[in-house]
């Protein structure tokens, strides 16, 4: 029974593993080239906050390219994002149009035309 047990745990760590390192290569640039974030990064503006998680999600996402991204706080810039009528965070302004919520590069990427 310990055996059982033991092969168990040992096959739940091994799985959460994998999904650690994939977790882990699809929040990092997605295959996008340094070339097209800087693309997406021109066309649009990223609306967050400090304390939301998934903001924090977003950014993972962006990797080493968030940089490049015009990334504007609602607690800091409130009046930004008033003015933007910006209702939820993450919420992204792509070409003049208003996308909610946390997206993948290749999404950004299409939805910029890069």
């Amino acid at each position: 029974m310990i055996k059982k047990e033991k092969g168990i745990i040992f096959g739940i760590v091994i799985i959460l593993i994998v999904l650690a390192i994939v977790g882990i290569f699809l929040l990092k640039g997605n295959g996008v080239t340094e070339e097209e974030a800087k693309c997406i990064a021109e066309k649009s503006v990223l609306y967050v906050s400090k304390t939301c998680g998934h903001c924090a999600t977003q950014k993972q996402i962006l990797g080493d390219y968030l940089k490049y991204f015009n990334i504007i706080d609602c607690i800091d810039e409130k009046d930004k994002c008033i003015s933007a009528g910006i209702v939820g965070v993450p919420t992204w302004i792509i070409n003049g149009k208003k996308y909610e919520g946390v997206r993948q590069m290749n999404e950004l990427k299409k939805l910029a035309g890069c």
